[in-house]
């Protein structure tokens, strides 16, 4: 009976694990809001589950054994990995959501009353949904920018530079290359006047998707593969062939991917290796972390 229901679970979890994590996190985020509860708190609370729940797949249903520990080729992988996850959660991150607010403040007192586009007016869902496309527009244009820039790729190639993909090196980003993608999405959201509570609420769709995608968990998504930005999809972004790696760039959803022609539809096996590809090879991947951010230089 036991074994019954874990194979059920593993099977309902293997289909379905992202509209079931995209749609409890918003549905906790608007009871929250009805309640007039601090909304940052609950997103917060709903990454956190998100990764415990993945670290748990992880171990329970790998896509890859191998993956769940150092390649014998990167003694500092799993260091560098908790190392960018500190910088960017205790310093970039903060920084960033204190000086954007600021400086959309400073800019709004130098912009006309009419250069206020975003529409406050509208239904709340029309807002999200309005932020929503352009936090994932520019997302796909930073990271695709990224990828077509020599110099841009170089910071980009710390994400790219692990053999391997499991729930931690989803935060392994270049501090620049993190502030670029921010800055692109949040900053101009802010300058129009979008409240903060849209753009929480985008967080809270965004958030279990961004956080789950680099998961070592064997999952079928199946249709809501042509949607979301799944594990599936990603980790042919990680090829080391470039064919292959420079395609679904979307941060959550793929629908910018599909418009521009660049999304890759998953195959069954996945690709035959995951890290940097090309010019790329010369990039320190092995080094520590602080080598790698001063790479560039």
């Amino acid at each position: 009976m036991l074994l019954s229901l874990a194979h059920a679970l593993s099977g309902l979890l293997s289909r379905q694990l992202y509209p079931l994590l995209v749609g409890g996190s918003l549905g906790v985020f608007l009871y929250a809001r009805s309640q007039g509860w601090a909304l940052e708190p609950v997103v917060l609370a709903s990454g956190v589950v998100s990764l415990a729940l993945v670290l748990l797949l992880e171990r329970w249903m790998p896509h890859r054994a191998d993956w769940r520990r150092d390649p014998s080729n990167e003694p500092n992988d799993l260091r560098t990995d908790a190392t960018s996850a500190a910088v960017l959660l205790a310093v970039v991150d903060p920084l960033l959501k204190a000086a954007l607010p600021v400086l959309a403040v400073v800019g709004l007192q130098a912009l006309p009353a009419w250069a206020l586009l975003f529409p406050q007016q509208a239904p709340f869902a029309v807002q999200v949904l309005l932020a929503l496309l352009w936090n994932e527009l520019a997302r796909y244009a930073v990271h695709r920018w990224h990828h077509e820039r020599p110099a841009l790729w170089w910071l980009h190639a710390m994400h790219h530079g692990s053999t391997r993909l499991y729930w931690l090196n989803g935060l392994r980003f270049h501090p620049l290359n993190y502030a670029f993608n921010t800055a692109a999405a949040l900053g101009p959201l802010w300058l129009l006047g979008a409240p903060a509570e849209v753009l929480l609420t985008v967080a809270a769709i965004t958030q279990p998707v961004q956080l789950v995608q680099h998961a070592n968990v064997a999952l079928r998504s199946g249709v809501w593969n042509r949607v979301f930005s799944t594990t599936e999809v990603h980790r042919w972004h990680h090829s080391a062939r470039p064919a292959e790696a420079n395609a679904n760039y979307g941060s959550a959803l793929v629908l910018w991917d599909q418009v521009f022609g660049t999304y890759l539809a998953p195959q069954a096996q996945g690709p035959q290796r995951i890290g940097l590809f090309g010019a790329s090879s010369a990039y320190p991947a092995t080094a520590g972390y602080w080598r790698q951010l001063l790479s560039f230089m």
